[in-house]
């Protein structure tokens, strides 16, 4: 690994040194689109496939990156952690150089090692663990905010409009649930607001009677879970049967129409953090077109952000004037670019300068409207 991170470095240092002034030699490039294409959370790899090759289309459709194609590749890692290694290492064989993914942190996490050790650059338009990018990484990139941006504002909301609430703060013992879980839990009680109850579900699980037994309780009348939409909505829909009467809240995680299906109308009323609404911007109107021509819902959290993913990419290997991962990296880190999830700018470890997260009300027929106090 040690070898090929050396010959990184010779291409980076050939490209800064001469080859900025030449054409790109390349007719395709292409870029692998890894996430999950079967499990329990296809609907979040369905939003970042369907932003990504409608950025790749429409690139394609001007012109390209400095007249070359741009190929969107699939691969499935279910959002497991195990798979996304055997996809990252599929990816490195088969001679690919960008990523759009992977979709998941559990899986982000360990692909990411093997793409910074082999010369490969990725931008994650939805993997929002802090750790991803703690590493002192050259090559890792994202479109969305982190986990320590959205916890607190989550708990913000919880102590401005529920600080007399009975709180449990749940997770699914999975890097993103627990994660955020644990922002939450420590910025609620660092502002001094007791949590009653700190617990782990396991995701996957069909019947969480006996974890609502336990908050039924305690008492408990406000719930934050981190986690996904597949046990949030089980969480809401049993709590109801089992007349538990909280307030249930969620990262972007549950933000999904899927968990209107699932909960049904104990959807109603629950709360999640999400990115903006990018798809209601009037200078994206053309792009939700777009998506709505082809049958796709232009709401999908993830869309806009993957959209901008393959942008930034593409940009930046137009402002390097090189496929060069390395030299492409350097581009990001150097240049802001205009997205359709507005101005980009990159620190330092590949996280985004600024980000906008806003609280919702989710409503059983899948809308969301900012949530009111």
């Amino acid at each position: 690994m040690q070898t090929k991170r050396h010959l990184s470095g010779l291409l980076l240092a050939a490209a800064l040194s001469g080859a900025a002034n030449c054409a790109l030699a390349v007719e395709t490039i292409r870029i692998a689109l890894p996430g999950p294409v079967t499990g329990s959370v296809t609907q979040y790899g369905d939003m970042v496939r369907a932003g990504a090759q409608l950025a790749i289309e429409r690139i394609n459709q001007a012109g390209g990156v400095r007249g070359a194609q741009l190929e969107g590749v699939v691969y499935d890692d279910a959002c497991d952690p195990k798979q996304a290694v055997a996809v990252a290492n599929k990816i490195v064989n088969d001679g690919i150089r960008f990523v759009v993914g992977h979709v998941c942190s559990s899986s982000t996490q360990p692909a990411s090692d093997i793409y910074e050790d082999e010369g490969i650059l990725m931008v994650t338009p939805s993997a929002t663990a802090p750790g991803i990018t703690t590493r002192d990484f050259q090559l890792v990139f994202r479109t969305i905010g982190l986990d320590n941006l959205q916890g607190p504002i989550s708990a913000r909301y919880i102590l401005e409009h529920h600080k007399d609430a009975t709180i449990a703060v749940l997770h699914d013992k999975q890097q993103y649930g627990e994660g955020i879980a644990g922002e939450v839990k420590k910025t609620l009680e660092k502002s001094g607001l007791k949590v009653t109850l700190y617990e782990g579900l396991n995701a996957g699980d069909k019947d969480y009677s006996s974890l609502i037994s336990k908050l039924k309780r305690a008492n408990v009348d406000f719930v934050y879970f981190g986690g996904y939409h597949p046990e949030m909505g089980l969480l809401l829909r049993q709590s109801k049967q089992a007349g538990l009467h909280a307030t249930f809240m969620g990262p972007e995680g549950v933000g999904n129409t899927e968990i209107s299906a699932i909960a049904g109308d104990a959807s109603e009323g629950m709360l999640t953090v999400l990115p903006r609404d990018f798809e209601k911007d009037p200078k994206n109107q053309e792009l939700v077109d777009a998506l709505k021509a082809k049958g796709i819902n232009p709401s999908g959290i993830f869309i806009m952000l993957a959209y901008s993913a393959v942008d930034v990419i593409a940009q930046a290997i137009g402002k390097a004037d090189s496929s060069e991962p390395e030299a492409v990296a350097q581009a990001l880190r150097t240049y802001s670019f205009e997205t359709p999830t507005g101005t980009l700018s990159y620190d330092a470890k590949g996280d985004l300068t600024s980000f906008d997260f806003a609280v919702y009300k989710w409503h059983k027929d899948g809308s969301k409207s900012p949530a009111q106090p």
